[in-house]
């Protein structure tokens, strides 16, 4: 019985976390982003923005917790974290979030059809994330955010990992580290079950509480990996070889 009511209470909370998720996102869309464009103008607006998405993160996935709906642990985030390509495995539908509320502030590569959502894309526009555009445009921009000093969030595979099968990434992320010979920060996460995958509808809770683990692995100089003198699109499928091998969660 007491299992019962725990798994109706999770379900009731991830409901609710979802409402709050689309409402904070609609209000800040509507308030606060708007008078931050009337203040502010680029990198400080940019800035002010990505740390109120961080402390929103913060705030949804400590009601999370509270609820009992789900907890996660990090480990290993360095306390320097900067100048990176951080790249992770995408298990769930909350990995983003969980990686944006505990980073300093951090870009994002998002899907253009974000910008027009109207409950997410007033944050994206404010956050000044980079849009999926095309190879020639897209990695001019994310060479300079990095070298600039920021952090940007990749998830290589592209989508949600398909439960039960090993991991295939994308080698955008690696031409990018092979390009601009920034260090990567590999991150590793893992949840004790299946929660918001891609096969899975949201209201499909499972047994047990979801227990996520955001692993920080060491940071890595793509030349420390990469056999000098290649070619980059050798170069870029070495390195993506490694980068699987590293956030792959299962049997290795």
């Amino acid at each position: 019985m007491a299992a019962a009511l725990n798994l109706c209470w999770r379900l009731l909370g991830t409901a609710l976390g979802f409402t709050l998720f689309g409402v904070g996102g609609l209000l800040l869309t509507l308030f606060w982003f708007p008078l931050l464009a009337l203040c502010l103008r680029g990198e400080r607006r940019r800035t002010l923005a990505q740390l109120t998405i961080r402390h929103s993160f913060r705030l949804f996935l400590g009601v999370l917790r509270g609820w009992g709906v789900l907890d996660y642990r990090v480990s290993g985030m360095p306390a320097d974290l900067r100048s990176a390509l951080v790249v992770a495995n995408h298990p769930s539908l909350l990995d983003y979030v969980m990686l944006a509320a505990e980073m300093p502030v951090c870009d994002c590569i998002v899907k253009q059809s974000l910008w027009r959502n109207p409950f997410v894309g007033g944050v994206v526009r404010a956050a000044d994330y980079i849009p999926n555009v095309e190879a020639e445009r897209l990695l001019p921009l994310c060479m300079t955010r990095i070298q600039a000093g920021g952090l940007l969030l990749i998830f290589p595979e592209g989508t949600r990992t398909t439960t039960g099968k090993p991991i295939k990434l994308q080698r955008g992320a690696a031409q990018l580290a092979v390009r601009s010979q920034v260090p990567l920060q590999p991150v590793r996460i893992h949840c004790n079950t299946r929660f918001l995958t891609k096969q899975d509808k949201w209201f499909k809770i499972p047994e047990n509480k979801p227990t996520f683990t955001i692993e920080f692995l060491p940071q890595v100089a793509p030349d420390e990996v990469v056999a000098t003198g290649q070619s980059s699109a050798l170069a870029a499928r070495q390195l993506t070889r490694f980068l699987t091998r590293a956030l792959q969660t299962g049997p290795q």
